[in-house]
């Protein structure tokens, strides 16, 4: 592209920009009230909850998240994917303890569900699997403790495999997602027909929600709810490091990167972290495969015993000692509009709060087409269409890299402790 169409496909980014950010006030000022929907007291009555709000059951979540966002009327919940029996019965008693509401237990089924049936007689009131389908003997163990599960998709085919298998709901995720992906694509793409293949089960939203009107928006398209993770690790009780938290309160959507960077324990997953100096070495040296990367042995970080190296899966917790901001920080498109880490019961307040008072704020993402210049683009944040101009351009130059930090057994256990 020569330069004087670089700057026609520039100006023309920068005039869309301005329409789209009128439109999107606009769209703010006469966005339809709160009203309660069918799919959404299946979804409550059914899982036993008072708000249609769900925390993401990822690694390192522990009781007292948990409990705290059961207390508060939504589905809490912790993953376990990489825990012994004996961790699986403690948390889970220590998390009933806590709290008498529902809560989940998490399974990637990547790596399996062993310690499910641990689950299962310690209590657990909730499964809910990603990566995968449980087959029947899991589903006959789940339904014989009285419990109910969920089943995280990614696409029609996957709802049609979950529906099947006996799903009390389904948790449709997004590339907005942060941390792993399972989606190839936007869930805002794939909505529509999973809601029609579910029938009456009741369908979640995964993937860049952070604020009480994105859960209005999921909720004015016919989800049932909506799944919050990146939210809920900027929380006084998730035990992420402080430098980590400190990223997400400061990164806009545009910090965060589609990736396969940080695969060292689980080769060509996909991934949504913040943007560090792994990973723009990486990108900068050919996003190389593993053996051929940029300082692929260093130890960046330490958690008592564990030694974790240059893209690792793994997040930083709080003890986390040597260079925890050059290890993955997962996070969500809707990282932007994370602005502190409060306790995580008040969050729930507030999400529900915003959702029905109409308060809080959101980005629609907006297909845009521009003259001349032969491309379709989506763009889920003004900023991004600005940032495409000025690379356009050349003028770009992108701020310095502010230093982030992002799943076995033992260093989930640690991190917890």
């Amino acid at each position: 592209m020569d330069i004087s169409r670089r700057r026609f496909t520039a100006g023309a980014l920068l005039l869309a920009t301005g329409a789209l950010t009128a439109a999107a006030h606009a769209a703010q000022k006469t966005a339809k009230p709160y009203r309660e929907t069918e799919a959404q007291r299946r979804l409550t009555s059914r899982l036993g909850i008072r708000h249609p709000i769900v925390q993401a059951v990822f690694g390192g979540s522990t009781p007292e998240l948990a409990a705290a966002v059961a207390e508060a009327g939504a589905l809490g919940g912790m993953g376990m994917s990489w825990s012994s029996e004996a961790e699986v019965r403690a948390a889970v008693q220590r998390a009933r303890a806590l709290t008498q509401k529902p809560f989940a237990i998490g399974y990637v089924m990547q790596f399996g569900a062993g310690t499910l049936q641990a689950a299962l007689d310690a209590g657990a009131p909730v499964i809910q699997f990603s990566f995968g389908i449980p087959d029947a003997a899991q589903v006959a163990a789940i339904r014989k403790a009285g419990a109910k599960f969920g089943v995280q998709i990614g696409n029609v085919r996957g709802a049609q495999l979950a529906v099947a298998a006996g799903a009390d709901y389904l948790n449709v995720q997004g590339q907005e997602a942060g941390g792993h992906v399972q989606a190839q694509g936007s869930w805002r793409d794939r909505l529509p027909e999973v809601i029609a293949v579910a029938g009456d089960v009741p369908v979640l939203v995964a993937g860049g929600l952070a604020t009480g009107a994105d859960l209005r928006d999921v909720l004015a398209l016919g989800a049932a709810g909506g799944v919050f993770g990146t939210r809920f690790v900027a929380t006084e009780e998730y035990p992420a490091h402080p430098a980590y938290k400190a990223r997400l309160v400061k990164s806009r959507a545009g910090d965060t990167a589609l990736t396969v960077c940080f695969d060292l324990e689980w080769p060509a997953a996909l991934h949504r972290v913040l943007r560090n100096d792994t990973l723009e070495a990486w990108e900068a040296g050919g996003a190389l495969a593993r053996g051929l990367r940029p300082n692929e042995n260093d130890v960046v970080g330490r958690l008592g015993e564990l030694a974790f190296k240059r893209y690792s899966i793994f997040p930083p917790f709080a003890p986390t000692t040597g260079h925890p901001e050059d290890m993955a920080m997962y996070a969500g498109i809707g990282v932007e509009r994370i602005r502190d880490t409060p306790k995580a019961g008040e969050l729930v307040a507030r999400l529900w709060k915003e959702c029905v008072g109409g308060s809080g704020s959101i980005s629609r993402p907006t297909r845009l087409s521009l003259p001349g210049a032969g491309i379709g683009v989506r763009f889920d944040f003004a900023a991004d269409a600005i940032i495409a101009a000025r690379a356009l351009t050349r003028e770009f130059e992108p701020d310095p890299i502010s230093r982030p930090d992002p799943i076995s057994r033992r260093w989930w256990q640690a991190g917890r402790a």
